[in-house]
C-alpha cells in the first residue's frame, strides 16, 4: 500500500517503524516528550513575558505542538530582524510565509522543543535586545524621514 501511494520508503524504515508500533514504545514515550515540550513552552512563555516587557509583543500559548507564534510590534519585518538575531546565535522563521494571502512581515515563529530551558531563557533575552536595537533604529528613520 505504502508503495503505491509514494513510490515506496525504504525496507529498512518500514521495518524500523513497525518495531517501534509494536512494542509499544509510542505509548511509553509520548507521555515523556508530552511533558519534556510543556516546560520548554512555559519556560519560553515565561521568558517572552519577562524579556517582551513594554515592547508591544505578543504571542499565543500553544496547547500542543512544538512551536510559538509571535507578533512584534508595528513597523518591524522579521525577514530584516532575522540576520541580525543570529548574529546573537537567535534563529526563528519569520512568519509571512505561511499566510495564505498576504503575510504579516512582523510575525515570527519559535521553536520551543529543540533547546533547553537554560538555552531558551538565553535566546530570547538575546532576541529581546536585538528587538530593541531594532526599535531604536526604525525610530531613527521615522524621526529622519519626518524632517525631510
Amino acid at each position: 500500500a505504502k508503495q503505491a501511494v509514494d513510490l515506496h520508503t525504504p525496507i529498512f524504515t518500514q521495518r524500523m517503524v513497525s518495531a517501534v508500533m509494536k512494542d509499544k514504545f509510542l505509548d511509553r514515550h509520548v507521555p515523556t516528550i508530552r511533558a519534556l515540550y510543556k516546560r520548554q513552552r512555559d519556560a519560553m512563555i515565561a521568558a517572552l513575558t519577562r524579556e517582551m516587557k513594554g515592547l508591544d509583543v505578543k504571542f499565543n500559548a500553544p496547547k500542543g505542538g512544538m512551536f510559538l507564534w509571535a507578533r512584534l510590534p508595528e513597523g518591524v519585518d522579521t525577514v530584516t530582524l532575522l540576520p541580525k538575531a543570529v548574529e546573537r546565535n537567535v534563529a526563528f522563521v519569520p512568519g509571512a510565509p505561511f499566510y495564505a494571502g498576504e503575510g504579516d512581515p512582523r510575525t515570527l515563529r519559535l521553536s520551543f522543543v529543540t533547546a533547553s530551558v537554560e538555552e531558551i531563557d538565553i535566546a530570547i533575552a538575546a532576541l529581546a535586545q536585538t528587538l530593541r536595537e531594532e526599535l531604536v533604529l526604525l525610530g531613527d528613520r521615522q524621526l529622519a524621514a519626518a524632517q525631510v
